[in-house]
């Protein structure tokens, strides 16, 4: 699945473009993201989850599972 920056940003109210670009630098540099950017005109920017990040996903579902089960948080 492709995603690319601008519906990334959407998906998370309130995160700034220089934190988001932090934490996406740093899922690409351990790759558990790809990047892939098209010079285009506006510039385009897609990410996918690699191989290694989809393997993360069963432990962030269950992570998030422990959390809305066993603590009383707003995220």
């Amino acid at each position: 699945m492709v995603i690319r920056y601008a519906e990334l940003k959407r998906c998370i109210p309130g995160i700034s473009e220089k934190v988001l670009i932090q934490k996406f630098k740093h899922l690409v540099e351990n790759k558990l993201v790809s990047k892939e950017s098209y010079p285009e005109v506006p510039p385009r920017v897609e990410y996918r989850l690699t191989p290694i990040g989809l393997k993360t996903l069963p432990v962030i579902k269950d992570l998030a599972l422990f959390r809305l089960e066993n603590l009383n948080l707003d995220i």
